[in-house]
């Protein structure tokens, strides 16, 4: 139908020039071991914050984690066990190598109480919320001048 009117949207010219610089980064980075970062859910459950992020293949020893300035940091390092230096790779893709991701805190949180455990390639770090002070609604009258 000609001379239709379409409606413009802004954010779908963001959406394709962020495309274009994936696949800039994707290609400057091609047949070099790019680093990775592992998927992280964050979840509030029974006045705790839990954080789980996905680590396979990475031992509990090679898995680090620290709260700095209100800022949880889960680090870690996994080198390869062995090295085959007779195979003739296609393709690689199982990742090794160091990772770090950072999520800032609600202020208030008591760090040593902060416990982390590891199963099944899952790193799980429970974070006990501080207490929520009671809200309770101000109403101001404003009076004539």
């Amino acid at each position: 139908m000609a001379g239709a009117l379409m409606q413009w949207d802004p954010f779908a010219e963001l959406a394709e020039l962020r495309t274009r610089f994936d696949r800039m980064f994707r290609d400057l980075t091609y047949g070099r071991e790019a680093g990775w970062t592992p998927a992280m859910d964050v979840i509030r459950d029974d006045g705790n914050l839990v954080v789980r992020a996905d680590i396979p293949g990475i031992k509990p020893e090679e898995v680090k984690i620290e709260v700095q300035d209100d800022v949880l940091t889960v680090t870690g390092e996994h080198e390869e066990s062995k090295e085959e230096k007779s195979a003739d790779y296609v393709r690689r893709e199982r990742r090794y190598g160091s990772f770090s991701r950072s999520l800032a805190l609600p202020a208030g949180v008591d760090a040593s109480k902060i416990k982390a455990q590891t199963h099944d390639g899952v790193v799980e770090v429970t974070i006990p919320l501080p207490k929520e002070a009671k809200k309770e609604p101000i109403t101001i009258t404003p009076t004539a001048a």
